[in-house]
């Protein structure tokens, strides 16, 4: 079975994260800040996506977050990826999420430890830099 290589990048905006997800590799990256306006309307299409790439076999995934701030609808949007993630490890796939924060930031570091916890199958690293 051959699929085609699929690659979404999206600049960051004002609001809104950098995103790019390249599903041939199994590289995903967020970063920035995410509060934008109608979340849904932002990750929807996203999360489509990433329920989509997951539905058939595929590379083991790595998703590296980088987040300076984020709302609460974006973390709704968060723990959505990270559900679907946590689904396909359950499943078999490896999957490893690395969330970096800055060694100041004891805000992300909490979101961090917080997300964590919420995981058995997914490799989950916190990963402070200054």
């Amino acid at each position: 079975m051959t699929s085609d290589p699929k690659i979404i990048e999206i600049p960051s905006g004002e609001r809104s994260p950098y995103i790019s997800f390249d599903f041939t590799n199994g590289l995903m990256k967020i970063s920035g800040e995410s509060y934008p306006e109608d979340a849904a309307a932002f990750f929807g299409p996203l999360l489509k996506e990433i329920k989509d790439q997951l539905s058939t076999p595929g590379p083991d995934l790595v998703l590296d977050l980088n987040l300076a701030y984020f709302n609460s609808s974006s973390a709704k949007a968060l723990m959505n990826i990270f559900q679907m993630l946590e689904d396909a490890a359950a499943q078999g796939r490896k999957v490893s999420i690395n969330w970096h924060y800055h060694t100041d930031d004891d805000t992300m570091e909490e979101f961090g430890h917080d997300f964590a916890e919420d995981f058995q199958h997914v490799s989950f690293a916190l990963q402070p830099y200054s």
